[in-house]
């Protein structure tokens, strides 16, 4: 069926807020740039992926290399370090983005995130044709090419230009002001939401750790951080997980957690967001295994977000070049995914990076203490490196509902979410197909057996149709309903959500019937 007008983003958030998955924080008070509260269907999609992931890597991790099953430990450290910690780790000095303030409308941007476009104007003067150029600037979304063309006609119909003669320059040359000669992009372009040109200020740093205070007393020997990403917490306990548990390289260490940036522009909805959620891990590998080993967790993490329900050509790996990785980094990938605020372009999802030693020998060189492996097998000592697969849980919430939207005019329901069965939010509706008659207490029986060992929602109001329909919209791969002729041959009617189609399931089966179709 043909989609809706309004774009897929602005659908999901709106079936977000009116279903009940993500809520803008504090709205009562108008919000909070950056902030979001998951509702009762959002917590436990999101609860239900972070789960599904601490399966896959601590619960029952891979096999490895060697075809035998990897060692990788679960770990949750505080979200407040010592501030050492960000000296060693390189966040303090520098953990920021390059930022750009408009003198005219007092608006902050990420100087990587605005977009310059050249626009071209063919003007006839005296039979003769000449040619007029300007630099307009939008935000980096999905809405670029269409703003910067309204900004072009609007700009040049006022200069006395006719309409046709506006010639727009192809996306191939668009440039981030970050890429602009020096000086250029202040003087020429048109900020974002400038209506004169030169209005931007130079670049500058601006560091995106939130910072407290520990203590009565507020100075900068009291000053520390809320922790901008959770591997740093790991690296710390390292030693303590290498003394307490029987693991020794190659193994992992995993957690999940809330981590904070002080972004300057959130923006795409939780895709960046200034409180979030990670799952990472860090492996820590002897130094001449450390490209294989890089190599296999490339693999298995694109192996891993196929199983959860990602078609495989909306998967890309991105190779980060030697001029744009981290200086630490012996080799970056980053797995993209076709976001709609990207595509025909893809978009980070999660990071596979080779940190070789560097973490472990920073923590060393500030702390004092020796991170050092001793390898008593074959007689040497050496500091791991680390391979560190790192996605956002939040991130991977959007990408679920962005993945799983369907849009079919002749449902009840036009909308609705096509997840995984095993990552749905509910798993089941119990329904009586009235309220009335001996049926509502069945129904209500039956509910009370299924969510021992399902999440399951018993609802009686409204037509079924609409049950239904409410049931597609929050992902619910089965609905079951207890007719009148239940109560005659102790059958219900399953309905499959992808397919519509229905089927008469004895009562004393369902269970049986749900734990093989959940998966």
């Amino acid at each position: 069926m043909s989609q809706p007008e309004s774009s897929l983003m602005n659908r999901l958030v709106s079936l977000s807020k009116r279903r009940g998955f993500i809520f803008p924080a504090s709205e009562i008070y108008g919000g909070l740039n950056g902030f979001w509260d998951f509702g009762p269907l959002g917590v436990q999609l999101k609860n239900n992926l972070r789960d599904a992931w601490w399966r896959a890597m601590v619960e029952c991790p891979p096999m490895g290399l060697d075809g035998k099953p990897l060692s990788i430990v679960g770990i949750d450290t505080s979200i407040i370090q010592h501030p050492k910690t960000w000296e060693a780790s390189g966040h303090v000095a520098g953990f920021s983005d390059l930022m750009v303030d408009c003198r005219e409308t007092k608006a902050r941007y990420r100087a990587d995130h605005i977009l310059v476009a050249e626009v071209r104007v063919r003007v006839k003067n005296n039979e003769q044709d000449s040619t007029l150029t300007e630099w307009l600037s939008t935000l980096d979304d999905e809405d670029a090419w269409e703003t910067i063309c309204k900004k072009a006609k609007k700009l040049f119909l006022k200069a006395g230009v006719v309409e046709k003669d506006i010639q727009v320059a192809d996306r191939s040359t668009w440039k981030p002001l970050t890429d602009m000669p020096s000086g250029m992009g202040q003087a020429e372009v048109y900020g974002p939401d400038a209506k004169n040109k030169g209005t931007l200020t130079e670049p500058r740093a601006f560091n995106l750790m939130f910072h407290s205070y520990v203590g009565v007393f507020q100075s900068e020997d009291s000053k520390v951080y809320l922790r901008p990403e959770t591997a740093q917490g790991i690296f710390l306990q390292y030693k303590n997980v290498l003394d307490t548990s029987r693991v020794k390289p190659p193994f992992g260490v995993a957690q999940v957690g809330k981590s904070f940036r002080n972004e300057v522009t959130p923006r795409n909805f939780i895709f960046r967001s200034r409180e979030f959620e990670q799952m990472e891990m860090e492996f820590f590998v002897p130094p001449e295994d450390g490209m294989k080993w890089y190599e296999f967790w490339v693999a298995e993490r694109m192996r891993w977000w196929e199983e959860q329900g990602v078609k495989k050509e909306h998967l890309f790996r991105h190779e980060i070049p030697d001029n744009e990785r981290a200086f630490y980094s012996a080799a970056t990938s980053d797995i993209e995914y076709l976001w709609p605020f990207t595509a025909p372009n893809f978009g980070e999802l999660e990071g596979v990076a080779y940190r070789t030693d560097y973490d472990l020998t920073q923590h060393q060189k500030f702390s004092k203490v020796n991170l050092e492996y001793v390898d008593q097998e074959n007689s040497r000592r050496y500091t791991p490196h680390v391979i560190e697969p790192a996605s956002g849980l939040t991130r991977g919430v959007l990408l679920l509902l962005a993945e799983s939207y369907q849009y079919d005019e002749s449902r009840a329901s036009p909308e609705w979410l096509k997840l995984k069965p095993s990552l749905a939010p509910i798993k089941a509706g119990v329904f009586p197909l009235v309220n009335k008659d001996g049926m509502p207490e069945v129904a209500e029986k039956l509910y009370l057996e299924l969510r021992q060992n399902f999440t399951c929602q018993y609802d009686a109001k409204q037509s079924i149709g609409k049950r239904y329909a409410r049931m597609d919209e929050a992902g619910t791969p089965f609905c079951i309903t207890v007719d009148g002729d239940t109560l005659k041959d102790q059958n219900v009617t399953i309905r499959n959500r992808d397919t519509a189609q229905q089927e008469r399931v004895a009562l004393d089966h369902v269970k049986a019937y749900l734990a093989g179709k959940l998966v």
